[in-house]
């Protein structure tokens, strides 16, 4: 039953706080939040301790006649870390924002729980048409509030995000369908990975890319990724941090669970070809990056080039490369929504997101300086924060990938990494350092939930930086 309170209470929260009065509507999602924490951090502590009498999967009859059920738990390391992200963030989201609550309270809190249950399911999904149902529950809510707050851009922007992955979505749906008329008319996991397996390896390059299109868009990774800088810029922070920090992982999480084990022949037939694109990515992003003005932009195409590097490990299809994305996969959360949370900061106090008008922000603004500096570094991956380890294994993967090419690629890949340190830098540089002009001598530094919320993440940063055992003892690729 555990299991399905993760995606019940959210989903219950939601729905009441469309409902209440408005007055008690913050305290509401703060403590379905914070409830959903505690449930993910029991299943975390029940799976790594085998607790004995504690079922951590959830199986019941859903639609017969197509032989899907309602089949949801956490079987793996990787599900145990996405579920854990998922908790943490909403709650950081929502007492992150106490100083500054949106318009229309009840709608804006009733669609981010809404939307972390439709996470909470894809990532605990069992069945293939379930997994479906959850990809695209997760995804409507979101659309509604990236064009309900935000940018004056917002609405054009979200609708080509939400074309983009709808489209791909269907196509994932046909390919799904495809590979459903050769299971024992089962949805369930074992039978979607015995059928697609045992296809022969033309009907598993076609299904292959219907798939992958549909992932790839939701990472993104070049050439799909044209929705995300925008994306990123108009939406407002709180949805900016859904979708840069759990979002883009679902395509990712997809990758390892429901494609390369389905389709494995296609896997290693176009491994180089991604690989390929991964990297592209990983340069591409981080080139884009460098010549950003406006900070927003700049974290987005930042991202590109992190999740390419995490795309690149997955298809090496080595285990510590595995392992490492994983990891990965967790720490870039954390740190991608501490930075939303330095921009947010920001954007709030100067009224813009222009680099060129910040600047000096240190001499006025030291705890806020010092939470910049620390979370930058972290996404930038400096030796003893958590981002390190999880990159140095993913360069460890791809360096041994099967790919006669692997030497190019981890080059490729390796200049990413140098560019990341330039841009980022760069941006620490123009927001704090320098002399202050009109707009940031006034800069206010940290009040006090603020505070609270970005020396929890930078504990968390330490911690893991110090201590990675913790994750990686966690997942075992």
């Amino acid at each position: 039953m555990l299991i399905v309170l993760l995606i019940l209470i959210p989903l219950l929260g939601g729905l009441a706080a469309m409902l209440m009065p408005e007055r008690n509507v913050h305290i509401h999602a703060v403590g379905v939040a914070i409830t959903t924490l505690a449930l993910a951090v029991a299943g975390y502590f029940h799976f790594t301790m085998n607790t004995p009498g504690i079922d951590l999967v959830y199986q019941h009859s859903w639609i017969e006649s197509l032989g899907a059920t309602f089949s949801v738990g956490l079987t793996d390391g990787l599900s145990i870390l996405m579920v854990l992200l998922t908790a943490i963030i909403f709650p950081f989201i929502f007492i992150s924002i106490r100083n500054k609550q949106p318009e229309r309270k009840n709608t804006f809190y009733g669609l981010m729980l809404l939307a972390q249950a439709g996470l909470m399911g894809v990532f605990l999904a069992q069945d293939a048409l379930l997994f479906y149902v959850f990809w695209e529950v997760a995804l409507i809510p979101v659309y509604f509030l990236s064009s309900m707050y935000g940018g004056p851009r917002r609405i054009p922007v979200t609708f080509k995000f939400f074309v983009y992955t709808f489209a791909g979505s269907l196509i994932m749906l046909a390919a799904f369908l495809m590979i459903y008329q050769h299971t024992a008319h089962q949805f369930s996991f074992g039978s979607f990975v015995g059928a697609g397996a045992s296809l022969e390896a033309g009907q598993q390059n076609l299904l292959f890319w219907m798939i992958f299109i549909a992932f790839a868009i939701k990472m993104p990774i070049f050439p799909f990724h044209t929705w995300q800088p925008d994306a990123y810029e108009q939406s407002a922070t709180p949805v900016t941090i859904v979708l840069s920090a759990i979002m883009v992982k679902m395509g990712l999480f997809a990758v390892i669970r429901w494609l390369i084990p389905v389709l494995p022949l296609a896997s290693v037939r176009w491994m180089d070809l991604i690989l390929l694109l991964s990297v592209v990515s990983v340069v591409f992003g981080s080139i884009m990056a460098m010549v950003q003005t406006n900070i927003k932009r700049l974290i987005a195409y930042s991202s590109i080039a992190h999740i390419g590097l995490m795309s690149a490990a997955i298809f090496s299809q080595q285990a510590v490369g595995l392992q490492g994305v994983a990891i990965q996969m967790f720490n870039h959360g954390i740190n991608i929504m501490g930075l939303w949370i330095i921009v947010s900061i920001l954007e709030n106090r100067l009224k813009t997101q222009d680099l060129r008008e910040m600047g000096g922000i240190a001499k006025v603004a030291p705890a806020f300086t010092i939470a910049l500096v620390v979370i930058s570094l972290a996404n930038i991956a400096l030796p003893l924060t958590n981002g390190f380890v999880g990159e140095f294994m993913m360069f460890n993967g791809l360096f041994n990938a099967a790919s006669p090419y692997r030497i190019a690629f981890t080059v490729a890949a390796g200049l990413g990494v140098i560019l990341s340190a330039v841009y980022t830098l760069t941006m620490i540089q123009k927001v704090a350092y320098g002399n202050t002009n009109s707009l940031t001598e006034g800069f206010k530094d940290l009040t006090i939930n603020e505070k609270l919320i970005l020396i929890l993440i930078i504990l968390i940063i330490l911690w893991l930086g110090f201590y990675p055992k913790m994750l990686m003892g966690l997942v075992n690729v």
